[in-house]
């Protein structure tokens, strides 16, 4: 027999008084970020963001979308979450910078099964404290629970990212040429890539929980070497665009320095010394434990290296001191070289 009983939208699974409680912990936190550009206030249907006020007009725009994939199960396991909003920003504009743009504001996107105030709002913080760090604007965003399609406890997080860029210092791959140099900068470890093989390597083969520590990590606990946030690149790149001293940069994610170089080369190739650095012990350890083949590794992972510049040899002096001014080690990793069939490729040396 068909119930007569009333059904609430809460019976049903949705809550909107624990969206509002989660609006309501990360109302501080948005309002923290805004910026001059930014119009109005926390909870519009759409962010307003003036250009002129905000130094951009008659700019090209640069936007993005991106998530953290996997790392939030590591995040789940650990309990803690802010740390995956943070990845979430500086990943973006790691991804806008290198098109040579400086971020402009940053919206974020939040799904679960059952919405969980502390929850959201740890994702929310860690986003808006990231925006904070690098004078970006949190100008809005979405939070939804949809029962059915996500079980309880998962959550999803997406964020979306807008910036601009002079038209003389838009990095298009055009002013690359053969000869320049590949300089590296190191990561803090995975940042948002390879976690699938990751978590297969550390929790299913090893065993291991977030809390254990093997020596291989030198006293470092599998949780916190696994959620080592996602390095940002603006502050210590963005006085080498200005001078226009780097022909392209290549944010190191998914697909690896195979994949992601050929990218912004502008056809030609790239010549790579692997021992031009020294890998970090977590991606040896993963390696190692689970005999993932070489080509394989340098795909999933980023293998200690974030970010790749190329540079006029003529610029390679005072880059090298700018950069090691800030603490930044800097690898010589190789150089552009010419590609035989114009699609652009990496070589090892």
């Amino acid at each position: 027999m068909t119930s007569t009983d009333p059904l609430t939208y809460k019976a049903a699974g949705v809550d909107i008084a624990a969206q509002d409680e989660a609006l309501e912990r990360a109302r501080g936190s948005i309002r923290s970020t805004f910026t001059d550009g930014v119009l109005g206030d926390v909870g519009s249907f759409g962010g307003l963001f003036d250009m002129e006020r905000a130094g951009a007009s008659g700019e090209v725009l640069v936007a993005s979308a991106d998530g953290v994939g996997t790392k939030l199960e590591v995040a789940k396991r650990a309990g803690v979450y802010d740390s995956v909003g943070r990845d979430l920003v500086q990943h973006c504009i790691n991804d806008i910078l290198v098109q040579g743009a400086r971020p402009l504001f940053f919206m974020d996107y939040v799904g679960m099964g059952r919405l969980e105030p502390e929850v959201v709002s740890g994702l929310i913080a860690g986003c808006a404290d990231a925006c904070k760090d690098h004078g970006v604007a949190l100008l809005g965003g979405e939070t939804a629970e949809m029962p059915g399609l996500y079980a309880d406890g998962d959550f999803d997080l997406a964020g979306f990212i807008v910036g601009s860029v002079k038209r003389e210092q838009l990095l298009d791959g055009s002013k690359v040429e053969p000869g320049q140099a590949l300089l590296g900068l190191q990561s803090s470890g995975l940042h948002t890539n390879g976690y699938s093989l990751a978590r297969k390597v550390m929790f299913e083969r090893l065993g291991y929980s977030v809390d254990d520590r093997p020596d291989e990590l030198g006293g470092v606990s599998v949780g916190d070497a696994l959620l080592a946030p996602h390095r940002c690149y603006l502050n210590q790149l963005w006085p080498l665009i200005e001078a226009q001293k780097v022909t392209s940069l290549g944010h190191i994610t998914g697909g690896g320095l195979v994949d992601n170089l050929p990218r912004v080369l502008g056809g030609h190739d790239a010549t790579i010394d692997k021992s031009s650095w020294v890998v970090p012990a977590l991606f040896r350890l993963l390696c190692d434990a689970g005999s993932v083949p070489e080509n394989d590794a340098y795909q999933a992972f980023n293998m200690g290296i974030g970010i790749v510049l190329s540079v006029p040899v003529e610029h390679v002096g005072s880059v090298r001191l700018h950069l090691e001014g800030l603490g930044e080690e800097v690898y010589e990793l190789g150089e552009v070289t010419p590609s035989s069939s114009g699609s652009g490729q990496v070589r090892w040396a």
